[in-house]
Order: C-alpha cells, then structure tokens, then sequence
C-alpha cells in the first residue's frame, strides 16, 4: 500500500495552533508597528 503524500500547505493549513498564533501574531505586529508609525508623525507639542 503506498502513503498517499500530503501537500505541505494542507499540512500547514491542518495545523490549528500554528494558524492561531498566525492569526494572532499578525494583527499584533501589524497594529502596533501602525501605532509605532503614527506616534512617530504627531508633531510635537508646544508648551506654554
């Protein structure tokens, strides 16, 4: 009997840990280099 092969991606898609540390990793990363972005362009404030 020959095993049938696995495409790599349906191994990676078959993996729910791997896809819920994607799926939280990348919102993470993405919205805080965003804030990291927007921070850096307020001008800065004068005081009185």
């Amino acid at each position: 009997m020959e095993k049938e092969k696995i495409h790599p991606i349906q191994k990676f898609m078959d993996n729910i840990w791997l896809l819920l540390a994607l799926g939280l990793a990348i919102p993470i990363l993405s919205y805080t280099m965003w804030g990291i972005i927007e921070l850096m362009n307020i001008p800065q404030g004068t005081l009185p």
